[in-house]
């Protein structure tokens, strides 16, 4: 029998199903949380980065950092791993939709139900019917942010799954009968065809995490040994770049060719490569939004990594969000006053250092911020260098403290 992947949408009595299929097929059950513990240990990775990275929205500062495709990419490499063993599972969570559709041993399962079952289901389980519709929205929201981040479509489109469950009221015997059932088909035998294509998932993965560790973010798939690198962002010298992937590539054994092509998207935007020794998470804040965007460019042409918002409540919803590393903060501005929220920043992430930017600030002031924790006080208008040099020694500072 195959083995299967499970994605389910939540309050769908998806852990009962669960419990039924493994005691019925014998098999050992693979959790998100069993392969994030794995990456996390293997490469000392905080396990709230890499669920950040699975269950969250993509970062402002994603494309300086990739850090949600590096941690991706780990987590394939784990699933890659667990796949190559013979051993019949059950893969249930977000990491079961990394198995490629290639793997033909793999039964691939959606279980469903209409929202106001959903709700109903949680009702039942203890919750209030807001508090239910809150975690059902929570939730949907987190698996659209994910299933677009690997395909570019929506949680629950058809072409993901060979079989979607629509759990109703049937009973949950009925239920897991199903799925055994679908698991019996002749087309979901462990075929070589299928182990090649294990193989070839393992291999593209290592290509990826050798791409991506010299900043390379290109889509990498394997076919019997060969493998495809597709460029989707227009590059000046396309020759040079294709050169400097395949020599990375080649790094990695076991493959039989490699291709460098144009994607589909080639044309939408433009290549970088990214230096991630370089600062990559910096927020701009300031109300004058001609003035911070200009700045953001420059410091960008220069491989710093930044994202501007125009008021303070932007910027502490951001820390939530996408904890920066590093934030240039006005004084003056509409609302909450730069003070202030330095003052809030500080309590909500202590790690972040903040660096003053301010046309009107009194030596009063400059007292203050450093009493509250600013890393430095500039005065503009400010020099280019000056402001570069004061950002990359707070990186410094920063990348001591996590060190």
């Amino acid at each position: 029998m195959p083995s299967i992947a499970l994605f389910a949408q939540t309050f769908t009595k998806q852990n009962e199903i669960l419990e039924g299929l493994s005691a019925a097929m014998k098999c050992y059950v693979v959790t998100d949380d069993h392969i994030i513990t794995n990456v996390s240990t293997e490469h000392s990775i905080d396990e709230k980065k890499i669920r950040h990275s699975l269950y969250e929205k993509t970062s402002v500062f994603n494309q300086f950092t990739l850090e949600r495709e590096r941690h991706v990419n780990l987590l394939k490499i784990e699933v890659a791993s667990r796949l190559s063993k013979p051993s019949q599972c059950i893969y249930t969570g977000f990491h079961a939709l990394l198995i490629p559709k290639k793997v033909t041993h793999i039964l691939r399962v959606l279980v469903a139900d209409e929202k106001s079952q959903r709700v109903v289901q949680a009702m039942a389980e203890g919750l209030s019917e807001k508090e239910a519709k809150r975690k059902i929205k929570q939730r949907d929201i987190s698996a659209y942010s994910w299933t677009d981040f690997l395909f570019g479509k929506e949680a629950v489109d058809r072409s993901l799954y060979d079989m979607i469950l629509p759990v109703g009221n049937q009973p949950l015997e009925k239920s897991v009968k199903l799925i055994i059932d679908n698991c019996h088909k002749t087309p979901l035998l462990e075929t070589e065809e299928s182990k090649q294509a294990v193989a070839d998932m393992m291999l593209a993965a290592m290509v990826e995490k050798a791409l991506l560790q010299k900043g390379h973010n290109v889509e990498v798939t394997a076919d019997q040994s060969n493998v495809l690198l597709e460029v989707n962002k227009s590059v000046f010298n396309f020759g040079s770049l294709a050169d400097e992937l395949k020599k990375i590539a080649e790094g990695v054994p076991g493959i039989k060719n490699i291709e460098v092509i144009r994607g589909r998207e080639y044309e939408t935007s433009v290549y970088r490569g990214q230096r991630f020794e370089l600062p990559s998470k910096v927020l701009l804040v300031d109300d004058e939004k001609e003035l911070v965007q200009t700045l953001s460019e420059r410091l960008i042409s220069r491989d710093v990594g930044t994202y501007a918002v125009f008021d303070g409540k932007q910027a502490l919803d951001l820390i939530d969000d996408d904890k920066p590393e590093i934030m240039v903060l006005d004084l003056r501005m509409p609302g909450m006053d730069g003070i202030e929220v330095l003052r809030r920043s500080k309590q909500k992430n202590p790690e972040i250092e903040i660096i003053i930017l301010t046309g009107h600030g009194t030596e009063d002031d400059r007292k203050l911020c450093l009493e509250l924790g600013a890393f430095a006080y500039l005065q503009k208008p400010v020099d280019l260098e000056d402001l570069s040099h004061t950002i990359q020694e707070a990186h410094a500072k920063v990348r001591s403290g996590q060190a």
